[in-house]
């Protein structure tokens, strides 16, 4: 039976990633993401690989939208057996002090409300199944609180947070929680962050579900340079 794999905010680096580990390993897939030309050429290489895929654009701020695009990926591709949920960081990025409301509120709509969309539209299916996976990708300052990167890290921590609490509730009922922490850049040739990599990783955790976390790179130091960037500001990019 062919599996459906959807990757919601698909881009060229880890969305295409993990698409191409799983359509080597025989699922089919849908793309979700704003930019309906970027989308189909990712459908065009994937089909180079011998891979079934299918394009689905929505907005992930629009919820309304985003549950639309899944609703028809399952229509065309059958219901979802692993989700992957990983947006590329976009609006504001705040420090600390200079979080307000609205730079919180556009990082919690992007990585907490689109998540909890997504997992709300394909759940229902695992659940009268008895399995599934759903797989919600964070970054680093969901574990290590940067000043610098307040706002995102301020809903990537509620978002590993919320994965960590549906792990324990949906694990005895067969559907396989699990957050993936990237500390590293991702970019072709790039060792442990090389897009395939990663994408490797994502796949394995399916395969095991054998625990609720997986991180890719050094937390450690990425903790060592936001103390130097406290002596430094700076080092930081600009």
């Amino acid at each position: 039976m062919t599996r459906t794999l959807a990757v919601v905010g698909a881009g060229p680096g880890l969305g295409m990633g993990v698409a191409r580990a799983f359509g080597r390993n025989g699922f089919q897939v849908g793309l979700i993401a704003r930019n309906k030309d970027n989308l189909d050429t990712y459908v065009r290489e994937l089909a180079g690989l011998g891979v079934t895929a299918a394009a689905f654009p929505a907005d992930i701020h629009d919820r309304d939208g985003l549950a639309a695009a899944l609703s028809d990926l399952r229509r065309t591709l059958g219901p979802v057996d692993v989700l992957e949920y990983g947006p590329s960081p976009t609006g504001p990025i705040t420090h600390a002090a200079q979080t307000t409301v609205e730079s919180a509120t556009a990082q919690f709509e992007l990585n907490v409300l689109g998540a909890v969309t997504a997992v709300g539209q394909v759940l229902p299916d695992m659940l009268a199944r008895g399995e599934g996976t759903l797989l919600l990708t964070t970054g680093v300052s969901s574990t290590v609180p940067a000043p610098f990167l307040a706002n995102v890290g301020l809903a990537m921590a509620a978002l590993r947070n919320w994965a960590h609490a549906l792990h324990a509730e949906l694990g005895p009922q067969g559907v396989h929680v699990a957050t993936v922490t990237i500390a590293l850049g991702i970019s072709p040739g790039g060792g442990e962050g090389d897009p395939d990599a990663v994408g490797a990783r994502y796949h394995d955790l399916y395969l095991r579900r054998d625990r609720v976390e997986e991180v890719v790179g050094d937390v450690e130091a990425f903790r060592a340079f936001v103390a130097q960037a406290a002596r430094n500001p700076e080092i930081l990019p600009r």
